[in-house]
């Protein structure tokens, strides 16, 4: 088979463009799935046994189905019922939906893991179920969630390619629409797999950049 190369060279700026709509979309997702889920997993962590349930069974429902039947429900389920997004936003809301489901486990599951006892004598001294979140477990879990969550937004720039289905212009879509003029798959969605790898390792090395510069408690 030969390859070509004319193609691919043709190609590397207009996949980045593609790259640029991946990273925006990302980021945004990113921001808001973080703080949706933290609020859901302080949520999971309430008192309020309702509350509970709801946080539960929106992250069983989020976690138990496929993101993109999450995509299409965004996309083309709620405009029936008079909601409605233009591609962009539509895959923002899912990625950030889907996403925050995640952190809210993580946020749960870092909170859960401090021992039991710092609980007990913070109820001791009379604080109140929110003093105890706020200033006694979430500061010492946030180190041992900063793992889980970075590899949550690795997940999210991955995902970010099932967009493409709803015809977001990101890394995905934009090789799709290469391939549909020159009929070159194998070059195209081999210079896309090498895009994706590039930005998942950078992604990784900022990612234990960052976990090296946390403070310790």
């Amino acid at each position: 088979m030969k390859i070509d190369w004319d193609i691919v060279l043709q190609s590397i700026p207009l996949l980045a463009e593609g790259v640029i709509v991946t990273l925006q979309v990302s980021a945004v997702s990113a921001v808001l799935g973080l703080a949706l889920g933290v609020a859901l997993g302080l949520g999971a962590l309430s008192r309020n046994r309702v509350t509970r349930w709801v946080v539960a069974a929106y992250v069983d429902f989020i976690r138990g189905t496929p993101l993109l039947i999450q995509i299409f429900l965004v996309f083309f389920a709620l405009p029936m019922i008079g909601i409605r997004f233009d591609e962009f936003s539509a895959g923002v809301v899912a990625l950030s939906l889907n996403a925050a489901a995640f952190v809210a486990e993580v946020v749960r599951g870092g909170v859960g893991a401090i021992e039991r006892g710092q609980s007990e004598a913070a109820k001791a001294i009379g604080m109140r179920h929110r003093q105890l979140l706020v200033y006694i477990l979430l500061p010492q879990a946030y180190r041992q969630m900063v793992p889980p969550l970075t590899n949550e937004l690795i997940s999210l720039v991955k995902n970010s390619s099932l967009l493409s289905v709803i015809s977001v212009y990101e890394l995905t879509r934009a090789g799709q629409a290469i391939i549909s003029v020159h009929f070159v798959p194998f070059e195209i969605y081999t210079l896309l797999a090498l895009y994706y790898y590039v930005l998942i390792k950078a992604l990784s090395w900022l990612s234990v950049q960052l976990e090296r510069r946390l403070p310790t408690w």
